[in-house]
């Protein structure tokens, strides 16, 4: 059974919440933090990125930018005003770029259905941001960047969704700095509260889409703080962590593309006779393929179809993705990119971003060549994830993304 719990959420006040609200902390770099929360005392990327008000050269995970973390947390707790809602309540979270609408529900999760599987991965974690995402909710206190989990869609809970959805939000922005992205946040009435628990009981598994790395660091905080606690009873707060739950159905997965600093020390020429042993190269072909099992690559101004020549392993179905047949027939074999998770020499482009970021990253010097990739699908994912398979790291970029600060689980 998938177990979900009420919280008391901390959230700002309604009128502060447009200020507060901010883009995850893992899909912006320092300088873009730092532009997005200019001018902008309540931006929460000022908790979530604290780095941005410490001198440039200082180290991400230095004790100094967690001991910043904690102090510009408590100075936005009384700024903003940050307040606890003043019952444990479920909130309907509704997200809407442009014509795509997704809604989900803001719960507490249990850190044992992480760590005994019910709550099903796809991609494995790198020791070094674990160790950040624990540090960063210890220095706090809070989960504060909700982890993106989906569920296979059943009626009877997105009818109570759309239900709640009638009234009238407590919070209804945009993201600031010009974002375009509507998040509107509802409280679930109590009725409607304990019928969603029982209807989420029925369902046997959840799977987590977007946020391998917070997940982990609650599983590790609450390691921590049970080995601290001797009266630890299994019903303390950090016990769980803040999730935003969506239909499967309802979410859009856009690509994650590739760049690479250099060709291993090939010429162009050399790179594209060893890219055409594995692949058929297809010249002119456009920045974006148009179906699966189709790469873009650019490089020397110039954008290729490569199709592979071979058939498809089959025997995994994270094997048979398209970044897996990248990885697999030409990272790493031509390109020396052994492990993705690690090689400095590989950089991930999400694709929002569009594919004028990757020419532009080629035609500044910045990248030696560019990978346009087709979107790993929502199927697909479930698919690895029931299977128990792991595809390779950044292999989906979900859009449009939740926002950090409207809703915390604090413990």
């Amino acid at each position: 059974m998938a177990r979900i719990y009420p919280f008391r959420a901390l959230m700002p006040e309604a009128e502060a919440a447009g200020k507060v609200v901010a883009a995850p902390y893992d899909v912006v770099d320092r300088t873009e933090a730092a532009t997005l929360a200019a001018g902008n005392p309540l931006s929460f990327l000022r908790v979530s990125r604290p780095e941005i008000e410490l001198p440039e050269d200082i180290n991400p995970y230095a004790a100094e930018v967690y001991d910043k973390a904690a102090a510009n947390f408590a100075r936005l707790r009384r700024a903003a005003p940050l307040s606890f809602d003043q019952d444990a309540s479920l909130y309907i979270y509704a997200l809407t770029a442009g014509e795509h609408r997704q809604t989900g529900l803001a719960a507490a999760v249990a850190v044992d259905d992480y760590d005994n599987g019910l709550i099903k991965k796809h991609e494995s974690t790198r020791p070094d941001k674990e160790e950040d995402r624990t540090r960063h909710i210890l220095a706090t206190r809070s989960h504060s960047g909700p982890v993106f989990l989906l569920f296979r869609e059943e009626a009877t809970i997105t009818g109570l969704f759309e239900a709640v959805c009638q009234a009238t939000p407590l919070f209804d922005v945009c993201g600031n700095n010009g974002s375009s992205v509507r998040h509107q946040v509802w409280r679930c009435p109590p009725a409607t509260r304990d019928k969603l628990v029982g209807a989420f009981a029925e369902l046997d598994r959840l799977y987590l889409a977007d946020g391998h790395h917070r997940a982990k660091g609650a599983s590790r905080v609450r390691a921590r703080c049970r080995a601290e606690n001797p009266a630890h009873a299994g019903d303390e707060a950090y016990n769980h962590f803040l999730a935003v739950l969506f239909p499967a159905g309802q979410v859009r997965i856009l690509p994650y593309n590739r760049v690479v600093r250099d060709l291993n020390g090939l010429s162009v020429e050399e790179f594209l006779d060893q890219a055409g042993a594995a692949f058929e190269l297809t010249p002119d072909a456009g920045s974006e393929p148009a179906a699966p099992g189709q790469i873009h690559l650019y490089v020397n101004k110039r954008w290729y179809r490569l199709s592979a020549k071979a058939p498809v392993n089959g025997k995994t179905m994270a094997g048979s993705l398209d970044v897996s047949i990248l990885q697999d027939r030409l990272l790493q074999p031509v390109l020396g990119i052994d492990d993705p998770r690690t090689n400095k020499r590989l950089d991930f482009v999400g694709g929002i971003h569009g594919s004028a970021r990757l020419t532009s990253l080629v035609e500044s010097g910045q990248a030696a060549a560019a990978f346009s990739l087709h979107p790993t699908s929502v199927a697909q994912l479930l698919a690895v994830s029931d299977r128990g398979e792991e595809m390779p790291p950044k292999s989906t970029w979900f859009e449009p993304k939740l926002g950090d600060g409207l809703l915390l689980h604090c413990f």
